[in-house]
């Protein structure tokens, strides 16, 4: 999803575009989550650009991406790119640390 959303329409509340727009972007992931995993993948991720513009994006974490709207919109932004794409993601474990093992080790006892 590759999108340039306006806050200001003639005859629109700012607020209600806002809102919508944040929707939309939920709606989506929502749909992305939902598809069928091909194999060998764990899970759908993202990968995230937000800016004022196409041209200025910036990667940013999915996590992030709804504060950084507000804070735009709070800014008095007129518009704001969003690029959110659909990945695969693998999980890995997670290596043992000595001090995990040792505790495991004391809590047994």
């Amino acid at each position: 999803m590759r999108k340039t959303y306006s806050l200001n329409v003639e005859g629109k509340n700012r607020d209600r575009l806002l809102e919508a727009s944040k929707h939309d972007i939920r709606k989506y992931v929502k749909r992305e989550r939902g598809r069928a995993l091909p194999a060998g993948v764990d899970y759908w991720d993202f990968d995230c650009k937000f800016g004022n513009s196409e041209v200025s994006a910036e990667v940013v974490h999915f996590a992030t991406l709804m504060g950084l709207i507000d804070t735009l919109a709070k800014e008095g932004g007129d518009q704001f790119y969003v690029e959110v794409v659909t990945k695969h993601g693998l999980r890995t474990a997670r290596p043992r640390d000595a001090e995990g093992a040792e505790d495991n080790e004391a809590d047994a006892e």
